[in-house]
Formats: structure tokens, sequence, C-alpha cells
């Protein structure tokens, strides 16, 4: 039987959407640019929904989109964004199922998703909050702190010099691993990047590489057993991400772990995935995936694999959903998004602390309203 719209507890009666605009410091360049596929990334276009209840309860959620995408989610997130007001924000799995199908006729992945993704958040949140709890500990936390490894630092545009220093200064941080971006034309050079740092770091240190779907099978197969000697953690986007049977092929025949599946928007891609056996690392990215509600069915999914677990991006998101995962996974820091929010995360010897604060722990900065280019407000604050 369908729960009623009209909630007899607490019900949700206003909600503002911002779009945001963030620059990054300096044009960001991965394999994909180098191929051309891309251009440089000199912003990131963030979704923000603040959400209020009857009773007074709040909660912040977030998505994002980087190089297009942002407009477009913000204008599919006000075209569903009514299908909320009055319903009682505690059934947060049937307003998933009620806002995706509000928008099916634009798809039930993509951007769809990604822009529900970020009422989901704003409702885990809001729930966490409303019980004096992380969100980590509303879902179970399994630890109070995960390790983590740096990106922002190892992208193809920095020299390799730039990159020893990037990385010295991240370990000075506390940050335990370090991944360097791969998917040169010329992969002699990426395997010089990869041997300098290595050497830098030292032999035990944690160390991944990112290819960014660049490489061809054959590529694949060349490149990844050059670095077999280097003791990577993983070996990520090796391949197209639809690619499962290749993905699936390099996991078999190779010692060193393959991570994929950021770039998958919805739970059930990743359960092809993981059919396929094509991923030692899962790597969802929960505001790709339309939020909580759909990461948490991947982790599910992955736990009953066997498979680890790597969060892609948005780490003041992802420590708390990691937190929860069954064995001990990794977190992705990158500080790109920490003037959009007052607090900041804790880093100590390799490992990010869970926020103690309830909810997210987060809430907006000035920067973050300074920067918003578009509002929509819909409902009445309490």
């Amino acid at each position: 039987m369908h729960a009623p719209s009209s909630a007899p507890g607490d019900a949700i009666r206003w909600l503002r959407l911002s779009s945001c605009v963030l620059p990054l410091a300096n044009p960001i360049s991965d394999a994909k640019v180098l191929t051309g596929r891309q251009k440089p990334m000199t912003e990131i276009v963030m979704l923000f929904v603040e959400i209020e209840s009857r009773d007074g309860h709040q909660g912040l959620g977030l998505s994002y989109a980087k190089r297009a995408g942002g407009p477009g989610q913000f204008a599919h997130a006000k075209e569903v964004a009514p299908a909320l007001l009055d319903e009682d924000p505690n059934d947060i799995a049937r307003l998933w199922t009620k806002l995706s199908w509000a928008g099916a006729s634009a798809g039930r992945s993509g951007l769809a998703t990604q822009a529900i993704g970020a009422f989901d958040v704003a409702l885990y949140d809001m729930k966490a909050r409303r019980a004096g709890l992380s969100l980590a500990k509303l879902l179970g936390a399994q630890r109070d702190a995960v390790r983590c490894y740096n990106t922002s630092g190892g992208f193809l545009h920095t020299p390799t010099a730039q990159l020893l220093a990037n990385a010295q200064a991240s370990r000075e941080l506390g940050i335990g691993g370090i991944k360097l971006k791969v998917g040169q034309p010329d992969g002699r050079l990426d395997l010089e990047r990869v041997a300098a740092v290595r050497q830098h770091l030292g032999d035990d240190a944690p160390l991944m590489v990112d290819a960014n779907q660049q490489w061809n099978r054959p590529a694949a197969q060349r490149m990844c057993r050059a670095l077999e000697p280097f003791n990577l953690v993983w070996i990520e986007e090796p391949l197209d991400a639809y690619d499962h049977e290749g993905h699936a092929a390099l996991c078999a025949a190779l010692d060193t772990p393959i991570a994929t599946g950021e770039m998958l928007t919805s739970a059930l891609e990743h359960a092809e995935l993981i059919r396929h056996r094509a991923a030692d690392y899962l790597m969802p990215d929960a505001p790709r995936v339309g939020g909580i509600t759909p990461f948490l069915k991947i982790a599910a999914l992955a736990e009953h694999a066997g498979l680890m677990l790597a969060p892609h991006f948005a780490m003041e998101l992802h420590v708390h959903l990691a937190a929860a995962f069954a064995s001990e996974p990794w977190v992705e820091h990158f500080d790109w998004l920490e003037p959009l929010f007052e607090e900041r995360l804790e880093i100590h010897d390799g490992r990010m602390r869970v926020p103690t604060r309830p909810g997210l722990g987060l809430s907006l900065s000035e920067q973050a309203r300074r920067w918003t280019r578009e509002t929509a407000e819909f409902g009445q604050r309490p």
C-alpha cells in the first residue's frame, strides 16, 4: 500500500536549491585532456540542497558536476523538488523512489540521479542530526577513522619535481597514500614519473595510479604489466568504465589490484560490474549514483562479493560512508571543496578522522554563498 503524501508526524516544509560554481586555483589535466577528449578543468559546479521540516529539523545535501552538467542538474532538481513538500523526511528510501519516478523520462541514471542525490544526502543529514548522531554512527560505524590518500597533487600537468614536493607535503600532513595520474600517449613518461615517486617515498609507502579510462586493451595489458614491480595499491580505470570484460581479464591476470567504478551512475551499473568480477577495489561515488540510498546497496553488493571499497571524491561525505563499510576502505583526499564549508576534516597518521558532529557535520561557508549563481526555493520556512 502506498504511504500517504501527508505525513502524520513531521513533514518537509521548505527546500532551497543552490547552484554554486567553485573555481579551481589551476587548470587540471589528466589523461582525458592529453588524448583530446576533454579540456582542462577550471571549475566544479556544486548543487546544494537545504531542507527544513515542520518541526524545525534541517538537512544539507550536495551533488556536483565537472566540466559540464551543472546547469542540467540544477534544472532537473528544480523540476522534481516540489514532490518532497509535505512528505515525512524519515521515509528516505520511499522518497528516493518518488523523486526517481518524478523524473524518469530523463532516465534513472546519469544526470537525473545525480540531481536527486543531493536531496537524498540532505534527508540522511537531517535524520542523523535529528538523532544527534554523526552520519557514520547513524549508518552503523565500523571505525572512527579511515585510511586516506591524496590525488590532487598528482595530476599530469604537474612536473615531476613538483610531484615529489606534493607527495612529501601530503605525507607531512598525515595523509597515508599518494595517487598519480597516468595514461600519457608515451607510456615511458608514465613509468618514469611513477619510478621517481616510488623512489622518493620508499618501497612501503602506499602508492596508486589512475589512467582515467584512456588505454585500450593491448595498451592496458602492457602498461599494467610494466607497473607491477612498483608494488602499487591499485591501478585505477585502465580501460573504459563500461568494459567489464576487459577489466575482469586484468583482475585475473595481475597481482596488482584493479580499481574502477567512479564513472558509473547507478546501483544497477555497479551490480553489473560486480557480476563480471571486473574490479578488486570498487569506487562508487555517492552523488553520482544518486545519493546514500543507492550507495548503501552498492556497498552491500561489494561486501557480499568480497571486494574492497574506495569511494571517489567528495571526502566530506564519503568519510562517513567508508566508516560504515565492513572491511578497511580508502577515502580520497581532495582539498578542493574545503572553501565551501566552515568545518575541516582532521587527518593524522595516514587516516582521516570521522567527524563526531551530528549529520555530515558540515555547514555552508559565506564563500559558498558568494559563489552561488542561482537559487530556487519551495514551500515556506516553519
